[in-house]
C-alpha cells in the first residue's frame, strides 16, 4: 500500500537552535520550509542542555568552522536577542590560571587572539586578589564579550519568526527512510496519526545527537560521509546560596571539555559544569555520586566552596566526531562540493559553541547548498 505524499521546498530536520535557525533564514528568503522533530517540543536535547553561555570564541584554532562562526554568530546572537527582547547578559569571563599554568593561560590568550576574538586582557594576581580574593589563580584572561541568553527564550523567537513566514514545525514527526537524490528526497515520516511521505528539492539534516544516525538513512549518500560519533555525557550541580563572581569563572580547558565551571543563570543563581563522562547513548539522568569530583574540581580555583553547597541539577550529552579513527574537534558540514549531492548539507558534530554559532551556521548554508 502507497503512503500518502505531499511535497514542500526544503525540509529541516531537527527543532533545536541550529535548525530553528536554518528554518527561519530560509523562510524569510521566501523558500517553502517543512522542520521535522522527533520529539514533542522544540530543543528537547542539545540546545536546552547546555551552559547557556556566549561563548567569546577563546579556545577555537584560528580559520576553524567553530572559530569563525562563534565569533560570526556572538554578534550576530547579541543583535538577534537585543532587538527583540530576549533575555541575555554580557556579564564577562574569566578563565584562570593555577600555579604553574600561567604558559598556558598565555598560549590560550594567542590563540584567541589569532582567531579574531575581542575585549581580550590579562588578569593580573594583584587585581585577581583586590577583586576576587577568593578566587585561587596566579593570573586570568579576561572574555569581556562573553555572556549568558536564555536559550529556551531564543528557540521560541526563531520559531514563531520561522512560522510567520511561512514555515511549519511538525513535532512528533521521526523520519525513518530518505530517498536521496540530486534535487529530490522522499523521506518517509512517521507522523502522530498515519505514516506519510514527504518530498522536497532541499534537505538540511540539523538532528544534533541523531544527525550522524540519520546519514545512515540516507539512501544515496556515499559510506565515506558517514562519520563516527561518541556521546560525552555532562553533568551540571546547581550551587545553594549567592554566587562569588557577578561573571563566568572558567579553569583552563582540557582535551574533551572547557573544565567544570561557574555559569550564572539570568535568576541570579550559579551552577557547575559540565564534566565529561563517555557514555554509549544518550541519558540524561544526574548521577549524584559525582558530587565528590565535583567539589574537588572546584576548589581547585574555589577553595573555600562551602561543604555541601553543590546539588544535582541536570545533564546533557555532546556528539563528538571521529574521523579515520581520530577525534575531530571542529563542526563538519557536508554540502554538494562535499558528498556530490545536490540539495543536501548535513550539519554534524554542532556541539559547543553550537548555541553562539547558530545564526552564523545558518547564514553559511549558502556556502554549502
Amino acid at each position: 500500500m502507497s503512503l500518502p505524499l505531499e511535497e514542500t521546498g526544503c525540509v529541516v530536520i531537527g527543532a533545536g537552535v541550529i535548525g530553528l535557525a536554518v528554518a527561519r533564514r530560509l523562510a524569510r528568503a521566501g523558500q517553502a520550509v517543512v522542520v521535522l522533530e522527533a520529539e514533542a517540543h522544540i530543543g528537547e536535547h542539545l540546545s536546552s542542555r547546555n551552559s547557556e553561555v556566549i561563548h567569546g570564541g577563546l579556545y577555537y584554532p584560528p580559520g576553524s568552522l567553530k572559530a569563525e562562526t562563534c565569533l560570526r554568530g556572538k554578534a550576530l546572537l547579541y543583535e538577534y536577542c537585543a532587538a527583540r527582547g530576549i533575555a541575555h547578559r554580557r556579564c564577562g569571563k574569566w578563565v584562570v590560571a593555577s600555579p604553574g599554568q600561567t604558559g598556558a593561560l598565555e598560549d590560550l590568550h594567542a590563540n584567541a587572539r589569532a582567531a579574531g576574538a575581542e575585549g581580550l586582557s590579562l588578569v593580573s594576581r594583584e587585581r585577581l586578589r583586590r577583586e576576587a580574593p577568593w578566587l585561587r589563580a596566579e593570573q586570568a584572561l579576561e572574555s569581556a564579550t562573553s555572556g549568558i541568553v536564555d536559550s529556551r527564550g531564543l528557540m521560541a523567537s526563531l520559531a514563531a519568526e520561522a512560522e510567520n513566514h511561512g514555515a511549519v514545525i511538525a513535532l512528533r514527526h521521526r523520519v525513518t527512510h530518505i530517498d536521496c537524490r540530486p534535487g529530490r528526497f522522499t523521506l518517509t515520516v512517521e507522523g502522530p496519526d498515519q505514516p506519510f511521505q514527504l518530498r522536497a528539492e532541499r534537505l538540511i539534516n540539523a538532528a544534533g545527537l541523531g544527525a550522524v544516525p540519520l546519514t545512515g538513512l540516507l539512501d544515496g549518500l556515499p559510506e565515506k560521509h558517514r562519520p563516527e560519533q561518541r556521546f560525552a555525557k555532562g553533568h551540571y550541580f546547581k550551587l545553594r546560596g549567592k554566587p562569588p563572581a557577578e561573571r563566568l569563572i572558567y579553569p583552563l580547558p582540557d582535551a574533551d571539555g572547557l573544565g567544570v565551571h561557574l555559569t550564572l543563570d539570568l535568576a541570579g543563581g550559579a551552577r557547575f559544569g559540565p564534566d565529561v563522562e563517555w557514555v554509549e547513548r544518550p541519558d540524561y539522568r544526574v548521577d549524584e555520586s559525582r558530587r565528590e569530583s565535583f567539589e574537588q574540581a572546584v576548589r581547585r580555583y574555589w577553595p573555600g566552596l562551602p561543604a555541601g553547597a553543590l546539588h544535582p541539577d541536570y545533564a546533557g550529552v555532546r556528539p563528538k566526531l571521529w574521523l579515520d579513527g581520530k577525534p575531530y574537534r571542529d563542526f563538519l558540514i557536508q554540502g554538494q562540493g562535499e558528498h556530490g549531492i545536490d540539495g543536501l548539507v548535513n550539519l554534524l558534530g554542532i556541539e559547543s559553541p553550537g548555541l553562539t554559532a547558530a545564526l552564523a551556521l545558518a547564514e553559511r548554508l549558502k556556502e554549502h547548498a
